[in-house]
Order: structure tokens, then sequence, then C-alpha cells
């Protein structure tokens, strides 16, 4: 093992937001044994702070479902891969005629934007107005789109996403429990973007151990040369990995951890 790479919501990030000292202490450990430590997440890099503060972690992140490289020691990022307004307007398109009442929001390489009907959960986008799809995308790289469907669940809109969207983009959810589907550029992943950092820090894929819980996870689970979906986590993220994991709750990652580090 030489390089782990983590999820971070259901993962290592319990409900109420934080990491527990036994999670900080294997990283710690990672760190004493040369063993890189990378977190993978769907989080925009504005997200990172409070992670950052409870870790202390300094090193890359990949974010946004793999289409940011962002440097948490600089607050930078390294490198990206976005979709153009003209494709987030087709995949709007094409999402509206299979999935009648969904609405759209933008996280964009300056921050995130939404239409009128998009409730956001997460975001109030720094208090701007709501704006059109056209004017959301208007000279702005988009890292992904954000497409919400208050009568349905991510599971079913994931289904709609893949067949509406498998010549144009990549559709990804990491809650099925709420209504919201993220699509990415076509062929983006969490597994792509960390293929390409192992390969920059010569780490082999059979090095490589992963964590996750959701549909996001699954690219990243299968790449790894051992991947741990949680035990708590989407049927789908289990059936991609090796192995499981225990919760979050109880330390998974850590447990896993320690005993590789033995």
């Amino acid at each position: 093992m030489r390089l782990v790479a983590t999820d971070l919501d259901g993962t290592i990030v319990r409900p109420d937001g934080t990491i527990s000292q036994r999670t900080l202490k294997a990283f710690a450990a990672c760190a004493e044994a040369g063993v890189d430590v990378v977190y993978v997440t769907g989080r925009p890099p504005r997200w990172l702070r409070q992670v950052v503060e409870q870790t202390g972690h300094s090193g890359t992140a990949i974010c946004g479902n793999g289409a940011v490289v962002y440097d948490l020691a600089a607050e930078r990022i390294l490198s990206s891969r976005t979709m153009t307004g003209e494709v987030v307007l087709d995949v709007a398109a094409r999402l509206t005629a299979a999935s009648p009442g969904i609405a759209f929001a933008v996280e964009t390489l300056h921050g995130f934007g939404r239409e009128p009907g998009y409730v956001a959960r997460y975001d109030a986008a720094d208090g701007r107005p709501p704006l059109s799809l056209p004017e959301l995308v208007a000279g702005d790289d988009v890292v992904k789109l954000l497409c919400r469907n208050e009568s349905s669940s991510g599971d079913a809109m994931l289904d709609v996403a893949r067949g509406a969207l498998r010549d144009i983009a990549s559709p990804t959810h990491s809650n099925p429990h709420d209504c919201l589907v993220e699509v990415s550029r076509l062929g983006v992943s969490k597994a792509v973007t960390l293929a390409e950092l192992a390969a920059s820090r010569r780490v082999a894929q059979a090095d490589v151990v992963a964590f996750g819980d959701m549909p996001n996870d699954i690219e990243m689970l299968r790449w790894a040369g051992r991947g741990y979906a949680m035990a708590d986590g989407h049927a789908d993220a289990i059936e991609a990995a090796d192995d499981t994991a225990p919760s979050c709750l109880q330390d998974g990652v850590a447990q896993v951890l320690e005993r590789l580090l033995g």
C-alpha cells in the first residue's frame, strides 16, 4: 500500500460533519509509513476547508467527482475537466424531456448558481439571485450540472440520466435518498483522475487502496488495487468493491488501515 484514496461524506466524514480521532490517528500512521492519503470527493473545493481544519491535511484532493484536482495548502486548482455551456444545455434539454419537473444548478470553477426552480439544499449561492440556465453557463466552464426532481429519487434519476446521456456526459449520484443527479463531462470519474494522479507519483494501481460508499465511488473502487465499500453504503458500491469496511460511525476506514499497516 502506497496510496490511500478516500471519499469523504459517509466514508470518513460523519453526519454531523466530524471526523473521528481514530481516523485521524490512522491517517497520521499512514504519513509516518510513507503512504499518501488523497481525498477523492464529489464536493467542490470550497467545501474542503472544514475537513482540512479537522485533519491538518495539506496535500492534493480530487474534487467534483474527478473534474478538479486541488492543492489544499495553496487553495488552488491544479487542473480541471469541465463542460462547455453548449454541452450543458444539450444535457439539460435531454433530461427535461426524460424527466418532466427537473430543475438545474451548476457548479463552475468560480462557484455555484441555480435556476429559479431549483431548491438548493446545501448552498445559498452567496446570496446571488437565480438565473436562467443559459445565463448560468455563459462564459463559464462547468464542473458539474446538478439536476434535481423533487418527485423522484437519486437512483431513479440516475437510471434515466444514464439512458439519456450515454453519448454526451457522465451522470452519477452520492445520495439515494436525495432527488439529485450530478452530471460531469463525458468520461470524467473519480477513477480516471485518481489513476492519473497515482501515475504522476509513480504509484502502481496495485498499491492503491480506496474507500467509498456511493455510486460516484464505483469506478474508483473497481480501479484500485483494493477497493473497500462501507458496509452501510449503496448496494452498487458494495458490489463493485473487493471487500467491505465497517461503517463510518464505526471508524471503518481506520479499522482497515490499522490492519493493513499492521
